[in-house]
């Protein structure tokens, strides 16, 4: 058509997009290696398969090549509570939205499956702070105390 140029054609932001969002669990050896490399505490093959098995909702972001780069997942009731864990992201592959990515998508998740009025908690390492808050996540504080129980420190 004359007068059409390409310019007039809005670019697609995602069109040379080097990775893929997949709406599932990652294997279960990607899983654990990805905590492992980026920095989470690394947990065995029977409690990875358990957290696989037992979760709500699972994102995670692969490679073109298919190796997994960015998870998290949303353990749940299905009613009204709601617990983002292991968000990760593989080092090499950081400060590249991958985690607003996949944390977008979980939120998505329960919006769209769960009752109105659900709860969602998480706790955060201090870097992820910024990105928790961005998407509307605020500190308890001083009105609630966070807890946690390891019993992993029991075991000896």
């Amino acid at each position: 058509m004359a007068g059409v140029t390409d310019a007039a054609v809005p670019a697609d932001p995602f069109a040379a997009d080097p990775y893929v969002l997949v709406p599932a669990a990652p294997p279960l050896g990607e899983y654990l290696r990805l905590r492992r490399e980026s920095g989470l505490t690394p947990k065995s093959a029977e409690q990875g398969a358990g957290a696989l098995a037992g979760s709500w909702s699972w994102c995670h972001a692969r490679t073109a090549e298919g190796r997994v780069v960015a998870m998290g997942r949303v353990v749940g009731d299905g009613g009204w509570y709601f617990l983002v864990a292991d968000m990760a992201t593989d080092p090499g592959h950081q400060r590249r939205g991958l985690g607003r990515r996949v944390l977008t998508r979980l939120l998505d998740d329960v919006r769209a499956r769960a009752p109105r009025g659900a709860y969602i908690t998480l706790v955060a390492d201090p870097p992820g702070r910024a990105l928790y808050e961005s998407l509307g996540f605020r500190d308890v504080a001083p009105g609630a105390t966070g807890m946690v129980l390891d019993l992993g420190a029991d075991a000896g």
